[in-house]
């Protein structure tokens, strides 16, 4: 697979005030991430994976090295809506990307900004609803809608602009557990359908769907890897604090006591597979 997203020696520091030394988020970090792929990147707080985030569609713009989107770089600012069209955003909170009083408006706001034919828009708008199960709001008030319904609406935005590839910023962050669950399901289904997905999350279950997993700690990247070969290194990834799926932990307690379950058990699904079949 050809790489939709290729980073190269990136660094990004926040500029603090006059006579302090700026603070770098992002530490000489190089990857590629193919098109097609689903890639989760967790870390704790601070650890530079929102930062990240904002650098892929040119929100933010590398302090040193550089991102090319689709082989664009995002500090051309020729280039900045052809990337960001390419690379569309949902953000933790839904409220903060609604702006219509009108759902279908909402949706319709970007393709209308991007200047696409009123025509393709209303297939547009009717069809990214429709991908996340909101077709039937349509007409209603964003205001009036639960915070799952809102990040569903944002979400249908983003997909009205057509991008090869769509980041998630902690999107679930804000939602009850069937909320995330049924983004997460709306995510996937995204992502079956051709989408690039880059979900950056600190559930381990939302990580453990993706492909592939990375884990940032102080700007840097600790591990990149399959969701098999990432969490196999527990140990590791709790020294940074950080937990590990319910259903590794408890494959790793298993093993302490002779069962032996297969390096590949590490959704809940794959356990209770496990479990229902050993002997």
């Amino acid at each position: 697979m050809e790489n939709i997203i290729r980073i190269e020696n990136l660094i990004f520091e926040y500029m603090r005030e006059e006579g302090q030394e700026p603070v770098r988020a992002i530490n000489n970090i190089t990857l590629d991430i193919a098109e097609g792929s689903f890639t989760a990147i967790i870390g704790q707080n601070g650890s530079g994976k929102s930062t990240l985030a904002k650098n892929l569609n040119g929100l933010l713009l590398p302090t040193g090295g550089a991102i090319y989107v689709n082989g664009w770089d995002t500090r051309d600012d020729e280039h900045v809506w052809d990337v960001r069209q390419t690379a569309g955003m949902v953000f933790q909170n839904p409220d903060n990307q609604l702006v219509s009083s009108i759902v279908e408006d909402d949706v319709a706001f970007g393709p209308e900004n991007l200047g696409v034919d009123p025509k393709l828009i209303r297939e547009r708008v009717d069809k990214a609803l429709d991908s996340v199960n909101m077709g039937e709001y349509k007409r209603k008030a964003p205001h009036l809608l639960s915070g799952g319904q809102k990040q569903r609406i944002a979400i249908a935005g983003v997909v009205a602009m057509r991008p090869k590839c769509i980041i998630f910023d902690e999107p679930t962050a804000m939602l009850d557990p069937r909320g995330r669950s049924e983004i997460m399901e709306i995510i996937r289904d995204l992502h079956r359908d051709g989408i690039t997905v880059v979900l950056i999350t600190h559930f381990m279950d939302e990580a453990v769907k993706a492909d592939r997993v990375i884990i940032m700690n102080k700007g840097e990247l600790l591990l990149d890897g399959t969701p098999e070969e990432v969490f196999e290194q527990n140990e590791l990834i709790r020294s940074v604090n950080l937990d590990v799926p319910i259903a590794v932990e408890l494959a790793s307690r298993l093993r302490s006591r002779g069962i032996k379950v297969p390096k590949n058990v590490i959704t809940i699904e794959e356990m209770v597979e496990f479990v229902c079949q050993y002997r």
